[in-house]
């Protein structure tokens, strides 16, 4: 993936837009020039303040892409862009950590690096294939000069019986892709796990533009995994979307929650792209018709901006992988920083962190997916403290108490006796994204049924505070829900350079049973949240001042008028993740 451009530093369009309006070109300019200056300033000190406890990061330096996850012979790979040499993109290497649970980690030398003419500026994102004999293979995307041509090359173990798989050879017959004349060579990139299809042959995809607004999944197809023929067609294409990168193809069950690694026609499938530039991502669900090796989304399957996002927040070059051990999909998801300049990344001497994974699976009503942290996180809960059966009226809170407020994991299943007092939803609304209408109705709105959830990393008296919250609406025909991560108030450090959004999705659940669950994974900088089971994800970035370390503090709250009950709270102290450098 692309961050070699100033627009890389975080977030959506609309905030690059607000600050061309703020800054003249000679600031940018200037800032820009400081950004290459600090591609390889070493970092002296690590600022620890807001370093996560059991989030994946390496012990300093930038990271962005988790890149080729996998599962091979009893142990968990994670190899992931990072600049050894500074706090801000560039310099970009394969990092490579091993795991036996995916939550502690041993770091390795770098995988993959910069050496040869068919990479020389640049290894970029790629993913993994464990090909027949049980032989795992790397393909990635290799940056050939100063132009960003994109190429796609191989990389394969230098010693299959290590364990770990230390060191990793390039061989000289790469590049195995170059893009023809038809495709945009500098947006030529971030290759999937390769498949077989039922006539023996490979076939992969790759993220391209096609005149400036069409995003593309060029299909390749090869016998032998080294000569590489560009189907006819791409595998999907779509037209307003802008580039496509870090895309991921994958089938799901149609019923319950194990993972498929076969590509077979009786599944469904995901389609899932990374948009550059808006810097979030969104999944179709659809079939796979084998014959033509075209993907079609399902009817009501949003094909755009608009679509299903495995994630609402700062989430990011998701990478997909199956593992076998126990038969799941699992994604993996990169957050960077909420600081927009790069100044303030090198300062603390570190930026960016890989989200916890996820077990991904197909909802029961087969309209999107759901997403839950894996199982092997609980083994850092420590402390528990529980509530049950507390009723909030209107204007209160409920402060959870016995365990570490900075870091933690919370469980809870809120009920309310009526929808009556649910506010109307406006259907002005209808054409608006989820964070636009959460920043309308945050927390301190009050609200019919809602807003009530969680005051997360918060002061005593919420000068400073994440809520993530409900807030329940009447349509015409059916309910909305909207669930919020709101960082407006995380922070009294009033700083321009700061972003500080409310990021929202809606919650496409049943409330016959009057009942919302809420879960999440508080680690002082960073709090993903899964509304309604996983239905709904969002995580947040946040940097306190004053709700830090043993000075946070968390709380349960309503501000709506309908009155809510705590049916179960269950909170846990999480350790820290054992992460060898």
């Amino acid at each position: 993936m692309d961050y070699s451009s100033n627009s890389r530093w975080t977030l959506p369009v609309i905030l690059v837009c607000f600050f061309i309006v703020l800054l003249s070109n000679n600031v940018v300019f200037a800032s820009h020039k400081v950004f290459i200056h600090l591609q390889s300033q070493n970092a002296v000190n690590v600022h620890t303040v807001h370093r996560t406890g059991y989030h994946f990061q390496p012990e300093k330096h930038w990271i962005n892409d988790p890149n080729a996850p996998m599962y091979f012979n009893g142990v968990y790979h994670l190899f992931y862009q990072y600049n050894p040499n500074g706090s801000v993109w560039g310099n970009i290497v394969w990092a490579h950590s091993v795991s036996k649970d995916l939550i502690n980690w041993i770091n390795l030398e770098p995988a993959i690096y910069p050496s040869k003419p068919f990479d020389q500026f640049g290894t970029w994102s790629g993913s993994a294939t464990i090909l027949p004999g049980n032989k795992p293979v790397i393909l990635y995307t290799g940056i050939v000069d100063a132009n960003q041509t994109q190429v796609q090359n191989y990389a394969v173990p230098a010693n299959i019986s290590d364990p770990y798989l230390r060191e990793w050879i390039k061989p000289d017959n790469n590049p195995l892709i170059v893009a023809d004349a038809s495709i945009n060579k500098t947006k030529f990139r971030d290759p999937t796990t390769a498949w077989m299809g039922k006539d023996g042959h490979w076939r992969i995809v790759m993220g391209s533009l096609r005149k400036h607004s069409r995003g593309l999944a060029i299909m390749y197809r090869s016998k032998d995994f080294m000569k590489w023929v560009k189907a006819k067609h791409p595998l999907h294409s779509t037209n307003g979307t802008g580039n496509w990168e870090c895309p991921d193809f994958f089938p799901v069950a149609l019923k319950g929650t194990n993972g498929q690694d076969q590509y077979g026609e009786e599944h469904k499938y995901v389609l899932k792209n990374s948009m550059d530039l808006t810097r979030f991502e969104y999944y179709t669900l659809g079939k796979y018709d084998t014959k033509k090796d075209r993907y079609i989304p399902d009817v009501g399957s949003i094909d755009s901006w608009k679509g299903l996002r495995f994630d609402y927040g700062n989430f990011y070059a998701s990478k997909s992988f199956y593992d076998p051990s126990k038969n799941r999909r699992v994604i993996w998801g990169w957050s960077n920083e909420s600081d927009i300049f790069p100044e303030d990344d090198n300062a603390k001497g570190w930026a960016g962190i890989q989200l916890i994974p996820r077990k991904v699976w197909l909802d029961p009503s087969g309209k999107q997916l759901i997403q839950w942290p894996v199982e092997e996180l609980e083994t850092l809960r420590t402390q528990k403290v529980q509530l049950s059966n507390k009723k909030l009226n209107n204007g209160e809170k409920v402060e959870v108490t016995g365990i570490t407020p900075a870091q933690a994991d919370v469980e809870v299943t809120f009920s309310f006796a009526s929808l009556d007092k649910a506010e109307s939803f406006d259907p002005s609304w209808t054409d608006m994204y989820a964070q636009d209408v959460c920043g309308l109705k945050g927390a301190d709105v009050q609200g019919g049924l809602g807003p009530f959830g969680l005051a997360t990393l918060a002061t005593e008296n919420l000068e400073e505070n994440t809520p993530v919250f409900f807030r329940v609406f009447k349509a015409q025909q059916n309910y909305k829900v909207l669930l919020c991560s709101d960082a407006k108030r995380s922070t009294l450090k009033f700083n321009e350079t700061m972003y500080k959004v409310s990021f929202a999705g809606f919650v496409d659940v049943d409330l016959a049973d009057k009942k919302l669950s809420l879960r999440s994974l508080i680690d002082n900088s960073v709090i993903e949240s899964f509304g309604a089971g996983g239905k709904t994800c969002i995580t947040s970035r946040v940097y306190p001042t004053l709700a830090i370390n043993d000075k946070a503090h968390l709380f349960a709250f309503n501000n709506g008028t309908e009155p809510i009950t705590i049916e179960t709270l269950d909170a846990w102290s999480m350790g820290k993740a054992k992460i060898q450098y």
